[in-house]
Order: C-alpha cells, then structure tokens, then sequence
C-alpha cells in the first residue's frame, strides 16, 4: 500500500467517526451527575461488603487454626 493511501484511508476513518459522533445523544449534566452518584454509592456498597466478608473470613481462619 502506498503512503498517499495510507493517508487517504486515515483522513476517511476522522471523518466518519466525527459523522458518528455527531448521531450520539449526549446526556444531559444532571443525568452525568446523577449516574456519578449512582456508581460512587454502589462502589461504597460494595466495598463495605466485601471488607465485611474480609474480616468475617479472616475471623474464621483464625478461629480455626487456633
């Protein structure tokens, strides 16, 4: 392949992505914030789970080799 094709299939792949790009439904900032908020209290949740499943594990390793 030659460079000027190189270049010509490159120029090709900006366009149809900025294309594409101008067809996504952006949300809105309060639906940005809402999903943030969404996300950082399930990843507390989860955390806080999983720390307690560490300690009550950690617990019954201890228990046990004792």
């Amino acid at each position: 392949m030659e460079k000027t094709e190189k270049i010509e299939k490159i120029k090709e792949f900006y366009s149809e992505a900025k294309a594409e790009l101008k067809k996504v439904t952006w949300p809105s900032r309060q639906q940005t914030f809402s999903a943030t908020w969404v996300v950082i209290l399930i990843v507390i949740a989860i955390a806080v789970f999983l720390g307690f499943v560490d300690f009550a594990l950690s617990g019954l390793v201890k228990y046990i080799l004792r």
